[in-house]
C-alpha cells in the first residue's frame, strides 16, 4: 500500500480481515484460510468459548432503563465469578419491548429476552445459566446454523412483531456490536465496497444500482442510480456526497437506529456512493440531538481509516475519500438538499432555486449527491447480490423494503422493515398487533408533517410510492403514527401545520404566510364562543371556506419540497374526516373530546352521591353544591379542563 497518505493515518488492517475483503494484500496459504475461518466463526459468534450477553443499548433501549440493565448483569457476573462478554448492541427494533437481553451459551442458539428491567436481570439468568428458559419473558431465539436449538422456545421471525418482515437494512441492527469494525467484516462488510473499487468502474456501479430499481428513501422517491449517473457524468475537479441523517419528521426514528446499531453498513454505502460519482469528500449531516449515533458514527470512521477502508488511494486502487460528521440544530427545513447545504457550507439553512440542481451545482458549487441513511444502507447488498435479487422484491414501480417506525395507538411500536407492497392492515395488525384497550382504529398519518392520513376504507392500501399517492400520502422518510377512535383530526392537523409554520425558514412568502393563515383557521374553529370577540364567528366560517383555495396557492408556488407539501395534512383530513371539521364549524363539537373549548361538561344528579371532590379539585370554583347532595356545574365559570370527569369515581360527570 502506498505510503503517501496525507491522512496521516496508519494503516492496520490484519491479514485475516484483508483475506476475507479479497483484497491482493492478502497472503492466502491453506493455513492462514483455515485460521481466518475460525476468526470469523468466533466475531459471528458461531463458537463461543464463554457465554456473550447482549444488552439493546440504542437510545430507546436506555430510555427504559438498559443502562441500568447492563450494570446488573455485570454486577451479577462478578458476584457469581462468571466469565462472560456483555456486549452493549444495538436496537432490534422491538421497542415495546425494551429494555432487551439476549444470552448465548456455548454450543446453543442465542435467545432475547424482552422488558428485563433491572429487578428482572438476576432470575432470568439464574434460569439461563441452568439451561432453563423463562418461557414467560422469551422473544425469541434466533436460527443458528451448527447450533443446538432451545426446546420449545420459538424462533424470533415467528413473533408477530417480526413475522411480516423483510430485514435487509436491519439485518445487523441489535445482533452485531456496533463498536467493532472486525463484527462488521465477518459478517460480509465492506466486501462489497473493495469488490467495487478493484472490479467495477464507476459507470458500472451506477448502472447495477439503476437497475436495482432502488428509488430514494427519503421523501420523493427519485431513482438513486439515476441520480447519481448525473454527478458521475459531471465534469468536475471535486464533487462531494451527502448523507442526509438529520431526520426531523417527528415519530421518525428509523435513521437513528441504523446508525446506532449497524454505522460501518452506512460507512461502506457512502463509500460505494462516492467511488460511483468520482466524490473524494463526503459529508454526513445529523442533528446534535442524536449524541449516540454520533459517536457509533466518530467511532467507526476512526476504525475505518485505521484498516485503510478510509483515507488516501485505498488499497491502491487510485481512489480518495475522507468522511466528515457536521451536526445541525435540528431545523426540520434542513432535511430539504438545498437548505441542508447552505448549513454545511456556514450559512443559514435556506432552499436555493432549482435548477440548477446539486447533481450539476451543489455544495461550494460543485457537483453533489444528497441520499439519506436508509438509502445508501441498501448499496452494499445490492452490490454483494446483485441488482435482480434486490428488484424481485417489491412491485412494478417500487422495489426492495421499506424501514418504517411505528408509534402512536399501537400495541408493538418499533422500527418494521417490510417488503415494498406490503399492506397497511399488515403492518398495523400484523407486526403492530393492533390499536390497544379494544379501540378501533381512526388513521394512520404516514410521511410525517408533510405526508397525509389514510383511514380505515383503505387499510389494505398497498406500501409503495405510487399508490400512496392516490390517497393523499406519500412515503416521506417512514414515519408510521397509528391514530385511534379518541383522536380528533382536527387536531392533528393543528398540530401538524404548528410545526410545520414553526419550521418554516421564511424565505418565500407562500410558505411563510400561507402556513400561519392556515393554521389560524384552525384553531378558530377549535376555539368555543367564550374566545370570541367581534366579527370572529363571521372569520371561522370564512376562513374554512379559503382552506382549498389557500393549500393549492402554497402548493404551487412554494420554493422548496417542505413549503409544496405543507399544506398535505389539511388536504387529507378535510378529504377523508370533513364530517369532523363540520361538527367543529356548525355545531361547535370536537366529536373526540380533545377540543377542550369545544368540549361541555354536566353532572348527572342521578349518579351524583356529593363527594365534593370535583368541586375541590376544580380550578375555577364552577362546581357547585351541598355534600351529599348532587352538584352542578356553572358553565360561565367552567374552563372545560376535564379535572372533574378525570377524579370522579362514580362516572357522574358526563363529558358532551
Amino acid at each position: 500500500m502506498s505510503n503517501d497518505n496525507p491522512f496521516d493515518m496508519d494503516v492496520n488492517c490484519p491479514e485475516w480481515a484483508l483475506s476475507l475483503l479479497d483484497t491482493p494484500f492478502a497472503k492466502n496459504t491453506g493455513e492462514k484460510d483455515k485460521e481466518t475461518t475460525e476468526i470469523a466463526a468466533g466475531l459471528k459468534r458461531e463458537k463461543l468459548s464463554r457465554p456473550a450477553i447482549f444488552v439493546g443499548a440504542g437510545t430507546c433501549g436506555l430510555g427504559a432503563g438498559a443502562a441500568k440493565t447492563m450494570d446488573k448483569v455485570k454486577a451479577y457476573l462478578h458476584n457469581k465469578a462468571i466469565d462472560a462478554d456483555v456486549v452493549d448492541v444495538g436496537c432490534i427494533g422491538y421497542c415495546a419491548g425494551e429494555p432487551l437481553v439476549e444470552v448465548q451459551l456455548p454450543g446453543k442458539c442465542r435467545v432475547a429476552f424482552q422488558t428485563i428491567t433491572e429487578d428482572k436481570v438476576e432470575g432470568l439468568l439464574d434460569k439461563v445459566f441452568t439451561k432453563k428458559i423463562p418461557q414467560e419473558l422469551v422473544l425469541g431465539q434466533h436460527r443458528q446454523e451448527g447450533l443446538d436449538p432451545w426446546k420449545d422456545t420459538q424462533y424470533i421471525e415467528e413473533h408477530p412483531f417480526f413475522a411480516p418482515q423483510t430485514r435487509w437494512v436491519l439485518k445487523n441492527c441489535g445482533k452485531i456490536d456496533p463498536a467493532s469494525i472486525d463484527e462488521y467484516i465477518a459478517n460480509g462488510g465492506y466486501k462489497s465496497f473493495t469488490a467495487c473499487i478493484m472490479r467495477n468502474t464507476p459507470e458500472q456501479v451506477c448502472k447495477t444500482v439503476e437497475e436495482s430499481g432502488l428509488r430514494g428513501r427519503g421523501g420523493g422517491g427519485f431513482p438513486t442510480g439515476r441520480k447519481w449517473k448525473f454527478a458521475m457524468e459531471s465534469s468536475a475537479e471535486q464533487k462531494y456526497l451527502i448523507c442526509n441523517a438529520d431526520e426531523g419528521d417527528p415519530g421518525a426514528f428509523m435513521d437513528r437506529a441504523v446508525i446506532e446499531g449497524d454505522p460501518h453498513r452506512l460507512l461502506e454505502g457512502m463509500a460505494i456512493a462516492s467511488y460511483a460519482i468520482g466524490a473524494s469528500k463526503a459529508y454526513i449531516y445529523i442533528r446534535a440531538e442524536y449524541p449516540l449515533a454520533v459517536r457509533r458514527l466518530e467511532q467507526a470512521i476512526e476504525q475505518a481509516r485505521n484498516y485503510g477502508l478510509i483515507g488516501y488511494n485505498i488499497f491502491d486502487s487510485g481512489f480518495n475519500l475522507d468522511i466528515i460528521i457536521k451536526m445541525g440544530a435540528g431545523a426540520f427545513v434542513c432535511g430539504e438538499e438545498t437548505a441542508l447545504i447552505n448549513s454545511i457550507e456556514g450559512k443559514r439553512g435556506m432552499p436555493r432555486p432549482r435548477p440548477p440542481f446539486p447533481a450539476v451545482r451543489g455544495l461550494f458549487g460543485k457537483p453533489t449527491i444528497i441520499n439519506n441513511v436508509e438509502t445508501l444502507s441498501n448499496v452494499p447488498t445490492i452490490i454483494d447480490k446483485g441488482a435482480e435479487w434486490f428488484s424481485s422484491v417489491g412491485t412494478d414501480t417500487s422495489k426492495g423494503t421499506k424501514v418504517f417506525a411505528l408509534s402512536g395507538k399501537i400495541n408493538r411500536t418499533g422500527l418494521v422493515e417490510i417488503a415494498m407492497g406490503t399492506k397497511l392492515r399488515e403492518i398495523v395488525f400484523g407486526a403492530g398487533g393492533g390499536i390497544p384497550n379494544g379501540k378501533k382504529y381512526k388513521a394512520v398519518q404516514i410521511g410525517g408533517p408533510s405526508g397525509g392520513c389514510i383511514p380505515e376504507q383503505h387499510l389494505d392500501i398497498e406500501i409503495d410510492y405510487e399508490s400512496l399517492k392516490t390517497v393523499g400520502a406519500i412515503m416521506g422518510s417512514g414515519g408510521l403514527v397509528v391514530m385511534d377512535e379518541d383522536t380528533c383530526m382536527v387536531d392533528v392537523a393543528k398540530f401538524f401545520m404548528d410545526f410545520i409554520q414553526r419550521e418554516s425558514c421564511g424565505k418565500c412568502i407562500p410558505c411563510r404566510e400561507g402556513t400561519r393563515r392556515m393554521l389560524e383557521i384552525l384553531q378558530r374553529i377549535t376555539h368555543g364562543r367564550r374566545s370570541e370577540k367581534g366579527n370572529d364567528a363571521l372569520e371561522r366560517f370564512r376562513g374554512v371556506m379559503y382552506l382549498n383555495r389557500l393549500s393549492n396557492v402554497i402548493k404551487d408556488t412554494s420554493l422548496c419540497g417542505l413549503g409544496q407539501t405543507a399544506p398535505n395534512p389539511v388536504l387529507s383530513t378535510l378529504r377523508w374526516f370533513r364530517d369532523e371539521y363540520e361538527a367543529h364549524v356548525y355545531e361547535r363539537k370536537c366529536p373526540a373530546g380533545v377540543c377542550t373549548e369545544l368540549v361541555e361538561y354536566r353532572i348527572d344528579a342521578e349518579a351524583c352521591k356529593g363527594c365534593t371532590l370535583c368541586a375541590k379539585k376544580c380550578p375555577t370554583d364552577a362546581i357547585m353544591g351541598n355534600p351529599k347532595a348532587p352538584h352542578y356545574i356553572i358553565p360561565d365559570k367552567c374552563i372545560a379542563c376535564g379535572t372533574c370527569y378525570d377524579v370522579c369515581r362514580f362516572k357522574a360527570v358526563i363529558k358532551e
